[in-house]
């Protein structure tokens, strides 16, 4: 199949372009003007800003893809300019979204798959008590933390673009908490330093649950559904989603760096942001058993026990 990865220079998008050629496909790479020098072996390189309608309905319309992947964000820029990178990520999420879909139509695409996040759902009680969600759990779109709110709005609005075209089949593919090469939890990855330097403390409890998925599965997820005919939403994560009780000092250990110090929960927010404590504290896992039955997927790193920091 002739297939088109929007943001091919990403964590996912770079290793996709790849994986998608070895399976015989016919991928163009999608990739900004300033990104073009850090393209993948692809195909064809097809330069666009993916905020620029008219140059992205050319771009797209000359590489005449039969399916399109999103995997666009701004989140390189996250050790740099936080909250730019964040508000583009969100543009991006939504007229960016809406830009694609509007060029995968025009250049007679049959399917679009797009890149979503696993942990936007809305707390529902004890996370120890109700550790993982399924895919029909609500979205917490009215966070108190303004920036999360916004946030999982254009995660909303993204899956609405996505799914909403009559034309189009769309599938969302919700990730974990990705760690692997290129990530915040590499081994020069923002997080991993903030392990490193004590910086990340666990608060009291640690009974927010993470589900993890390595950079890996979500390549693969994602080939699975570039080849599927299904449709929908669904969670790409590993098979054990785990407090952080269990796995902030797993991998402070894997790191040899030191044991995260123990913090009173409610102190949490102020000494290390809203979304953070909150992730930490209170958020739920994801249940996968929908991408596994509809994608015939598994993870072929069903915990992150055996990975998380050692890359």
């Amino acid at each position: 199949m002739r297939v088109l990865v929007a943001g091919a220079t990403g964590v996912v998008g770079h290793p996709l372009v790849g994986a998608l050629r070895a399976r015989g496909h016919q991928v163009s790479a999608l990739v900004r003007q300033g990104s073009r020098a850090r393209a993948p072996e692809a195909d064809d390189v097809m330069v666009a800003d993916a905020l620029d309608r008219q140059a992205l309905l050319s771009a797209v319309s000359a590489a005449r893809p039969e399916v399109v992947v999103h995997q666009m964000s701004a989140l390189r820029l996250l050790r740099d300019d936080p909250a730019g990178a964040f508000a583009l990520t969100a543009r991006l999420r939504t007229e960016g979204t809406a830009n694609l879909v509007a060029a995968a139509r025009a250049a007679g695409a049959r399917r679009l798959v797009a890149q979503s996040i696993a942990f936007a759902a809305a707390p529902a009680g004890d996370p120890a008590g109700n550790p993982v969600v399924d895919e029909d759990a609500p979205l917490y779109v009215d966070a108190p933390d303004p920036g999360w709110a916004a946030t999982v709005r254009a995660v909303a609005e993204l899956e609405r673009l996505v799914l909403g075209s009559e034309d189009l089949a769309g599938v969302a593919l919700r990730y974990g908490t990705l760690y692997g090469p290129r990530t915040a939890y590499a081994r020069n990855g923002g997080t991993t330093q903030a392990v490193l330097a004590g910086r990340l403390p666990l608060p009291e409890g640690g009974s927010g649950i993470t589900s993890f998925l390595h950079v890996e599965d979500a390549v693969g997820a994602t080939v699975a559904a570039v080849e599927s005919d299904v449709t929908g939403v669904f969670h790409v994560t590993d098979d054990d989603p785990a407090p952080a009780a269990q796995w902030l000092p797993h991998y402070a250990r894997t790191l040899a760096g030191p044991s995260p110090r123990t913090i009173p929960a409610a102190l949490a927010p102020r000494l290390l942001g809203w979304f953070m404590a909150h992730q930490l504290t209170a958020a739920h896992g994801a249940a996968n058993d929908r991408a596994r039955t509809a994608l015939g997927w598994k993870p072929l790193r069903p915990s992150w026990r055996d990975g998380l920091g050692e890359e």
